[in-house]
């Protein structure tokens, strides 16, 4: 793809942005060289805005280590060994790293991200596809996930983590903002979020289940020891904590809100250490068997 004034024009850039591009990118630049002369020359947002106008590419970019103050790349990024940038790191398409990956305020990646070693961002993490970490996620402001996200150790997200697909995560899951899944959480330490945590399917965790607001799964909860929400507790089927279930003052829990009647006795069990007060549905059936 090559670039002219008059290709530009017709996006309506900013009249800033155009007559810096104009002076400085000549006539005819391929798209990934004008990318970079932006990048170059500190312009990082109009670079991130000529990639949302023109989109992805299928070229690579292969080295064995990557440093910059940043970085927009309209193809595939993959590295042999870390991604360290100051700023802001955007690919078009994917990014695989065998080691970490870390910038300072934010990483946007069109479809998935593939690191062998830990990701952190500074600001947002933003992907279009799935996200997967062989050790653990930091992320001080939102995490955005189109896919599944996996990882091995803790997921700590200071701000709103919304996912459309499944998390796996080996350790804890902690989120200092606003949870929505779109399928289900699993995690191998405990849940918790600051506010509201809502799932499309099941939540598992071999800890505590703990929400700041509203907890709720259209499938079953199940927790290794207790489950505890400041608002009210809701489960499509089953409820089930090796300790307490407690929802907060003046809020009830439901179970089996998505199951008949005649199937609460199997599909929507309410199990803890004894009886939740303010069971408003679901069928009692004692302690946890596990």
């Amino acid at each position: 793809m090559e670039f002219t004034k008059r290709f530009l024009r017709a996006k309506n850039p900013c009249a800033d942005g155009f007559r810096w591009f104009v002076r400085n990118v000549e006539d005819g630049s391929g798209y990934q060289a004008a990318l970079d002369t932006l990048v170059s020359a500190g312009r990082v947002e109009d670079a991130r805005w000529l990639l949302a106008q023109f989109g992805p590419t299928n070229e690579v970019l292969s080295v064995d280590s990557l440093g910059a103050e940043a970085i927009v790349f309209a193809g595939s990024v993959e590295v042999r060994g870390n991604i360290d940038v100051d700023t802001v790191i955007q690919a078009g398409r994917s990014i695989r790293a065998g080691g970490g990956l870390r910038a300072g305020r934010a990483i946007v990646v069109g479809e998935d991200i593939r690191v062998a070693g830990s990701i952190y961002s500074g600001g947002s993490l933003e992907a279009g596809g799935g996200i997967r970490a062989d050790w653990g996620i930091e992320v001080q402001e939102a995490l955005v996930c189109g896919g599944d996200m996996r990882a091995a150790w803790d997921v700590i997200c200071h701000g709103k983590l919304s996912l459309t697909g499944n998390a796996f995560v080996g350790q804890d899951l902690i989120v200092h903002g606003l949870v929505e899944c779109g399928k289900g959480l699993n995690a191998g330490g405990a849940i918790v979020g600051a506010d509201s945590i809502r799932v499309g399917q099941g939540m598992l965790a071999r800890g505590a289940i703990r929400s700041g607001m509203h907890l709720e799964a259209g499938w079953g909860l199940k927790a290794g020891e207790s489950i505890h929400a400041k608002g009210s507790i809701k489960s499509g089927e089953s409820v089930s904590a090796g300790g307490e279930i407690r929802a907060g003052a003046g809020y009830g829990v439901y179970a089996g809100l998505n199951v008949q009647l005649d199937s609460w006795e199997s599909s929507a069990q309410v199990r803890a250490q004894k009886k939740p007060e303010g069971l408003m549905s679901g069928c009692w059936a004692g302690p946890s068997v596990v």
